[in-house]
């Protein structure tokens, strides 16, 4: 299984291809900049014999309390919640179905983990792309938004609360 770290300066973005362009753009473009100069985000990469197989990118962010289903929202205070954002999750094309999305996904789990015992976080929020949402449901996030006829290229808001995560870890 190949190490996951998180990105480095020196690290060769410019071949990554995940077959979604603006992943891959995202990546070779932004990914260093929101890091190293604005630090707005931490992208980490899977990486075997200096080849990336995939990354994900994370963020602190919020969540309004009210957009929880109501047994999410149980005991929990009427005001933003700390969260943390997986912005972006791409494996490289030669490299899908081998697991490295479910390594990285499970390394962004370990993260929220720390994260909620460090300074606060109730779960992980995720902007799914429509036909990821299947991907995500099946580790028990859930939709926040009802389903009510949104266009079919918007992504889907997900939250999967610390506790359902803690067990996934």
């Amino acid at each position: 299984m190949p190490e996951i770290r998180a990105l480095r300066p020196g690290d060769e973005r410019s071949q990554f291809r995940s077959g979604t362009p603006e992943f891959d753009y995202f990546f070779q473009q932004f990914a260093g900049q929101n890091q190293f100069r604005h630090h707005i985000g931490a992208t980490y990469v899977a990486v075997e014999e200096g080849w990336i197989l995939g990354y994900a990118t994370v963020s602190p962010a919020h969540l309004e309390c009210e957009k929880l289903a109501e047994s999410e929202r149980k005991r929990l205070p009427n005001y933003p919640l700390p969260v943390l954002r997986l912005a972006r999750l791409a494996t490289h094309e030669e490299a899908q179905g081998q697991g490295i999305g479910k390594a990285l996904l499970r390394h962004v789990f370990l993260l929220a983990t720390r994260m909620s015992a460090d300074f606060g976080c109730v779960g992980l929020l995720v902007d799914a792309k429509p036909e990821a949402v299947s991907y995500y449901a099946s580790f028990g996030f859930l939709r926040l938004d009802p389903v009510t006829g949104e266009a079919p290229l918007q992504p889907v808001p997900m939250f999967l609360a610390i506790k359902k995560l803690a067990r996934l870890v």
